[in-house]
């Protein structure tokens, strides 16, 4: 059996549209709460946990909600649409808030945005799992993630050729341009995804396949070994700590850009987007790898690499040209943990229970996008900016000795067919 890519392609549209937002999210809204509304690195990165949040409750709800449903349009489908027109309307707001200074309609537009957002996040990544056999999940999630990119990635272009450069710039333009993507995308998806008609085709598939893995025959009450358990402990701290080194840079680099390096306008995009860029390009390539020398090898190295660009970023007390070099080894970093991660969790778990470890997985990862705009902020508003780059460093010391105790969920697969199926664990 053969992985639809054309369908793929569709039901991505729903994650390129996410993550477009969000990477205007992390960009734009710091830089208007400090420089529209004044407000302090610590309160702003309080105000920028908020999403993270919200997500730790209202993710699980919106997903659960969606299982329990069934209308004429599917499961998820609804909540894709109703979500994204929401969001889009809400969203325009955010810059006529920003241009009159109005704090009061900016928080009550982005508290909107944010709730939106929350009621699609979940359905929209269940329909990939939905309308995908499950042998052919690991592919079809490599495309997903691809296309996530694609969508960060043009928001990051939109930000660097949108904004003026100029003290207090309007963000009209590239809201609606992030509007319109997010909007186009999610049409394109209702017209080409049926998905009543596919999660039944693709429902008859899975009751044919009797492949199960060896850990679905144990009993349900049999607790996980407990070399095993501390394996999986080490490694969810490992996560927590790589995505607190990880998110500092993404939510205050906009304003470390313009007040450390003096970088006006959009211009400050321009190494997030060689980042994300060079990500794209090494996930194949880290699929091969990981396929050949195993998961925590290649995380191992995917933290050497990012520890090391933090300690160079610090170095940097004005703008150069090669900052893109060393953005270009986060994103190879990143890919290389990011790709490999979570397949690692879900080893560690039954087929049975890999809902329950996702759910782990989530937690930890929102937990550091809580904790660490907070703290960060702290330190940049009270000692300086430039605590930023060895603020990363720490912490991505921290993952990598963690990540050292780890010793389980490090299987190498077989050789695949297809390079994209390196990229997740088998289902």
């Amino acid at each position: 059996m053969k992985l639809n890519y054309k369908r793929t392609f569709f039901i991505g549209l729903a994650f390129l549209s996410i993550s477009s937002f969000w990477q205007l999210y992390d960009n734009i809204i710091p830089l208007i709460l400090h420089n529209t509304f004044g407000i302090g690195e610590t309160m702003t990165g309080t105000l920028m946990a908020l999403d993270n949040v919200l997500a730790l409750f209202l993710l699980p709800f919106f997903g659960t909600l969606s299982d329990k449903i069934n209308t004429p349009f599917g499961k998820r489908t609804p909540f894709i649409v109703i979500g994204t027109t929401i969001a889009v309307i809400s969203m325009m707001l955010v810059p006529m808030a920003n241009s009159s200074q109005n704090f009061a309609l900016f928080f009550i537009s982005l508290g909107l945005v944010l709730l939106s957002m929350s009621i699609y996040r979940s359905p929209a990544v269940a329909l990939m799992p939905d309308l995908t056999p499950k042998n052919l999940r690991s592919k079809a999630n490599s495309i997903i993630n691809l296309m996530g990119a694609v969508g960060a990635i043009f928001t990051l272009l939109m930000i660097s050729l949108l904004i003026p450069k100029e003290a207090s710039p309007n963000y009209t333009s590239i809201f609606l341009a992030v509007a319109f993507l997010m909007l186009f995308s999610v049409i394109i998806l209702v017209i080409a995804i049926r998905e009543n008609r596919l999660s039944k085709e693709v429902a008859i598939i899975n009751l044919d396949e009797n492949e199960k893995s060896h850990l679905d025959d144990l009993s349900p009450s049999m607790t996980m070994n407990k070399d095993i358990k501390r394996s999986l402990g080490f490694l969810l701290a490992s996560i927590f700590l790589w995505f607190t080194a990880y998110n500092a840079i993404t939510t205050a680099f906009s304003r470390y850009a313009t007040i450390v390096w003096n970088l006006k306008g959009g211009g400050f995009a321009n190494a997030l987007m060689v980042a994300t860029g060079t990500a794209i390009l090494s996930y194949i390539p880290i699929g091969i790898i990981s396929g050949n020398i195993g998961r925590k090898k290649t995380i191992i190295g995917g933290i050497l690499l990012m520890s090391g660009s933090y300690f160079c970023g610090f170095f940097f007390k004005s703008y150069s040209p090669l900052i893109n070099l060393v953005f270009a080894f986060t994103g190879i970093g990143w890919a290389a943990i990011s790709v490999n991660s979570y397949p690692m969790v879900v080893e560690m778990s039954r087929n049975s229970d890999i809902g329950k470890y996702t759910g782990l997985y989530y937690t930890f990862s929102m937990s550091a996008q809580i904790f660490t705009p907070i703290l960060s902020g702290f330190l940049l508003e009270n000692i300086s900016y430039k605590t930023l780059f060895p603020y990363s460093f720490v912490f991505s010391l921290l993952s990598l000795c963690t990540m050292l105790m780890v010793h389980h969920g490090d299987s190498i697969p077989v050789k695949k067919k297809s390079t994209l199926e390196h990229f997740d664990i088998e289902d």
